[in-house]
């Protein structure tokens, strides 16, 4: 899905008085919002569906895989998302069980 294909979702549910202006508009504020927060360090936590935040990678030591040689690897930043619980049980699909008796209950 992209932006186009969200803001006409987001239209579908506000209603028949909302625009796709008015659709558009409400999107990039939410995105907006959550840009601002996570740059700025923060968490942002959104219930029922996730978390955005900053992790920091410290710096290690790698090797090359041509030489072999030890090198060092600078600490970075990285986005990161967590899907909550509840969102991770809508999206995912229901796990198969064995209906067989040879199979064995894991413990």
């Amino acid at each position: 899905m992209n932006k186009t294909q969200l803001v006409n979702c987001i239209q579908a549910k506000l209603g028949e008085d909302a625009t796709k202006k008015c659709a558009d508009a409400a999107l990039s504020a939410v995105l907006g919002a959550i840009t601002d927060a996570v740059k700025g360090g923060e968490k942002v936590q959104i219930i029922g569906f996730g978390t955005f935040e900053m992790k920091t990678r410290p710096e290690r030591t790698g090797h090359n895989p041509q030489t072999g040689k030890a090198i060092t690897i600078p600490a970075s930043s990285t986005l990161a998302f967590k899907p909550s619980s509840s969102f991770k049980v809508t999206i995912e699909p229901k796990k198969k069980t064995c209906a067989k008796k040879t199979c064995k209950k894991k413990k």
